[in-house]
């Protein structure tokens, strides 16, 4: 069967479907789906996804059909297919992804005692649009050969001046440092937020990195001697899978979880035009459950909704203590923290 296509697409909207080639929603079209099938566009990418939708198919009969993609491009694919729509479940990476969704009324709300039960209130959307199905920390990681780890106990003290030159950040285009900064306005208000931003620039040590992972790799070679990350991008260059000669360099690296740590999450929620609501939220329910949430996690190193997991890598980590802001706040805090970060000069 082919896959449905609304009649009427914008070129700019074909051009982003041909970009979405990343994977192919399979099965029926939208429109001749039956009630045992739910459509997934998620901004995940990983084999474990595929088996947690096997195993969720096995354990209720409902067919799932994924299609794989950048989290920006499924938001903007799913606004141009508005009604025509086949997705029944939007997945995103950052409390800001999700809020933008909302925001372009790309979800509906739902009801379920389930994710209630299993999502805490902090990580789900107050109305209902969305829940957390993992977290994501993002601790200072330094290099003990050329900064004291016990210097470090909290982010303002990236902005010390002893520091300078021994920063390595990423580009503020990335929405992971956006709701970092987010957090910290959120708890000290923009005038200590801006004076935080100052010190952290100043103490930077060109150039800003595109993304976490070269970032690390920079750490471990002793170019800079502190930065902020992920926990994953860490894991995974201390992984089995890892590539030649990054589990030296992440041998080098130490993990300190300032007090309390920025977390942010993983989402999922219904479609606003989803044809199968109840599957859909049948499967979120499945994501978010404390059996199947263990394997969500894990499949990128990432912590479930509640504790701390049984990765070994991260446990190894050591545990923290969860910043009080929840995922919604650092949604709403998203434009006035980029706003602070251009002014500031993080580049």
């Amino acid at each position: 069967m082919t896959q449905h296509r609304p009649p009427l697409i914008r070129s700019r909207a074909l051009a982003l479907a041909g970009a979405l080639g990343l994977a192919v929603l399979t099965g029926c079209a939208a429109a001749k789906k039956s009630d045992g099938e739910v459509n997934i566009y998620s901004g995940r990418h990983y084999n474990t996804d595929k088996e947690l939708y096997k195993q969720f198919t096995a354990e209720t009969g409902i067919k799932v059909n994924l299609l794989e993609g950048k989290d920006d491009e499924l938001i903007v694919r799913l606004k141009s297919e508005g009604e025509n729509s086949p997705a029944d479940v939007l997945v995103l990476v950052d409390a800001a992804r999700i809020q933008r969704a909302r925001q372009e009324e790309l979800f509906q709300p739902i009801s379920s005692e389930a994710l209630n039960r299993d999502v805490p209130a902090n990580l789900r959307d107050p109305a209902g649009s969305w829940y957390a199905l993992t977290r994501r920390a993002r601790p200072i990681m330094v290099n003990p050969a050329l900064v004291a780890p016990s210097s470090l106990n909290s982010y303002a003290d990236l902005a010390k001046p002893e520091l300078k030159g021994k920063l390595c950040l990423r580009n503020r285009a990335s929405v992971y440092n956006q709701s970092l900064v987010a957090d910290i306005l959120q708890q000290q208000g923009a005038a200590a937020t801006r004076s935080w931003l100052e010190g952290l620039v100043a103490n930077v040590k060109p150039p800003f990195f595109t993304s976490d992972t070269p970032m690390l790799r920079a750490v471990g070679r002793g170019e800079c001697g502190v930065t902020v990350a992920n926990q994953y991008y860490l894991a995974r260059m201390l992984s089995s899978e890892a590539k030649p000669g990054d589990k030296a360099l992440a041998q080098k690296i130490k993990v300190v979880f300032p007090s309390p740590t920025h977390v942010n999450i993983t989402a999922a929620g219904v479609t606003r035009h989803a044809s199968n609501p109840e599957a859909a939220t049948r499967l979120i329910e499945f994501l978010a459950s404390p059996s199947s949430g263990k394997g969500y996690a894990a499949a990128n190193n990432e912590y479930p909704l509640k504790g701390f997991g049984e990765n070994p890598i991260l446990n190894g980590f050591g545990n923290f203590q969860p910043s009080p802001v929840s995922a919604d706040q650092l949604a709403s805090g998203n434009r006035e923290a980029s706003a602070l970060m251009v002014e500031t000069g993080w580049k």
